[in-house]
């Protein structure tokens, strides 16, 4: 027992355990560190290779397929106005064809009285409190624009 003892304090056998110890160190790190690179193989790289590809190869396309597709619908919008506009049209030509209602088109838009008939214009009495500038310019005939423009230009 006594070589036994002394052969545990000596220092090649402290030097073979320390050895042991870091070689154990060294095989966990070794195993760990195959164990992280383990995770991404060969395989697995190349099949991220090829659905990498494949998106971007598939983008364009579905970025083209989808902006047709909002303007085919915008077109068919367009189409649908332009339908509804034509079933206006068709319509107006339509009362259009109708003597009474032209004869009253004329009536309202100019004036036109029947024979036998009296014609009035009634003023607007609040008109003269009406300041101009109420008026839109565009509304009323040039010369009354430049008259205003003279008056404007007389005050102070």
């Amino acid at each position: 027992m006594a070589v036994k003892d002394r052969d545990r304090f000596s220092t090649a056998t402290r030097i073979r355990l320390l050895g042991e110890q870091t070689a154990a160190r060294v095989y966990r790190s070794q195993t760990r560190r195959q164990a992280r690179r383990s995770r991404l193989t060969g395989r697995a790289a190349f099949l991220a290779l090829v659905v990498c590809s494949l998106v971007v190869a598939l983008a364009y396309p579905m970025r083209q397929y989808v902006s047709q597709q909002g303007e085919i619908a915008d077109q068919e919008r367009k189409a649908a106005e332009a339908a509804k506009r034509v079933e206006e049209l068709r319509d107006e030509k339509a009362r259009l064809q109708d003597p009474a209602y032209v004869r009253r088109l004329a009536r309202e838009h100019l004036h036109y009285v029947l024979p036998g008939e009296t014609g009035f214009t009634v003023n607007d009495p609040d008109a003269e409190h009406r300041p101009r500038t109420e008026q839109g310019a565009t509304d009323r005939p040039w010369y009354d624009n430049l008259w205003d423009g003279v008056d404007r230009a007389d005050r102070p």
